[in-house]
């Protein structure tokens, strides 16, 4: 049985042992969070083709797309939870002569300024969140003035941010224009290209970061789990243990109290007896005398019926003078005395051994008939007598 007790508890320590190794391993870090709002302001290039034919020729740098050397376009844009962004946008370029402007070749330089606002969403609430890869797709309103001509436009742009830290990216975008009014005034494409700082940001944990995060208090309900199951077993331990304690102190309460009971019942036994014996009187002697008269054997046979009844006891037997005559005479004459009471109750049958002789001479007068004082003879008979005291029952 002790076996398999340890045997348990090893494979307990054990399972919390793992338990515990995978809990130190899964640990949520700033990998498991992506920014889940942020306000945004860029700053880059843009890029117009205005040749006149939109899509033909997408990648055709040389003779359609216009571009200036120094940052070109500003942005700022608050951008929610549920993906939605709310972004404005101001860029400035120039049309190069040589360029392929609304189907004819550009003549002379001329500015383009593009004000557009757009509402936009990211497409990783589809797709999932990633660090690198944050496509999105918009649509807005905007005003352009584009080789002199200025118009109202319907906009709409697909494009990406890869970010490479939670506050700095790289915005890369292309954006359709088409003109509100169709007189004159053709329809282009704008990409872009800019970094994005955040500010503002609240972040949340990453689809892997909660996958993460669900293991982890999986993990933790489980370690809870084990922690009850081991405080139960020892709370019924510690029952079984306390039960175990009550029980044998109420046996021990119980012992005492019969224990107690019993010595009461001896001691009230006893006060008892030595009532009976004190009721029963003392044996008294005649002046120089150590025979006992028919009154005093009256009372050892009185004596002798009690000690037959309680054979436990044991008796000391004291015997004592008066005090007329010598010390030595008196105490001569008391041991004849306690001699002579101890042979009549051992005739009577009661054994030796339970009784204990002494005597005292004039030792221990119950009254005040010393060597100077005068008292007549029924005093001094009070004082020639043998006592009987129990010194063991």
């Amino acid at each position: 049985m002790k076996t398999i007790t340890l045997f348990v508890l090893f494979l307990t320590c054990l399972s919390h042992h793992s338990l515990f190794s995978q809990q130190e391993e899964l640990q949520l870090t700033y990998k498991d969070s992506i920014v889940q709002s942020s306000w945004r302001v860029g700053l880059g290039y843009n890029f117009v083709d205005d040749s006149g034919d939109m899509l033909d020729e997408l990648f055709s740098f040389a003779d359609q797309w216009n571009g200036v050397a120094y940052p070109s376009r500003v942005s700022i844009g608050r951008y929610f939870k549920s993906g939605i962004g709310v972004e404005g946008i101001a860029s400035y370029n120039k049309y190069k002569v040589g360029k392929l402007i609304d189907g004819a070749i550009n003549l002379e330089d001329t500015n383009y300024v593009g004000l557009d606002a757009r509402l936009s969403y990211d497409l990783n609430k589809i797709i999932g969140e990633t660090a690198w890869f944050d496509p999105y797709v918009g649509v807005g309103l905007g005003y352009t003035d584009a080789n002199n001509q200025p118009r109202g436009t319907y906009n709409a742009v697909i494009g990406f941010r890869t970010w490479f830290s939670d506050r700095w990216g790289l915005d890369l975008s292309s954006s359709g224009k088409w003109a509100m009014s169709t007189d004159n005034a053709t329809n282009h494409l704008q990409h872009a290209a800019a970094v994005v700082y955040r500010f503002g940001i609240e972040k949340g944990l990453s689809k892997k970061g909660e996958e993460k995060l669900a293991l982890i208090e999986a993990l933790q309900a489980e370690k809870q789990q084990k922690l009850d199951s081991i405080a139960a077993a020892n709370r019924e331990e510690e029952a079984a243990a306390m039960a175990e304690r009550l029980a044998k102190e109420k046996e021990a309460a119980r012992l005492a109290a019969a224990e107690k009971a019993k010595q009461d019942a001896e001691n009230l036994r006893k006060r008892q007896i030595e009532d009976e014996i004190d009721a029963l009187g003392l044996v008294y002697f005649d002046l120089n005398s150590s025979y006992l008269d028919k009154k005093s054997k009256s009372v050892l046979d009185a004596l002798t019926l009690l000690l037959k009844e309680n054979d436990g006891i044991v008796l000391k037997v004291s015997s004592f003078t008066d005090s007329r005559g010598t010390s030595t005479y008196n105490d001569w004459l008391s041991r004849k005395r306690v001699e002579r009471t101890v042979a009549y109750l051992i005739q009577q049958g009661i054994a030796p051994e339970r009784l204990q002789p002494e005597g005292y001479g004039e030792e221990n007068l119950l009254n005040e008939c010393d060597d100077h004082t005068y008292c007549p003879e029924e005093k001094h008979k009070i004082n020639r007598r043998s006592e009987f005291k129990v010194v063991k029952f």
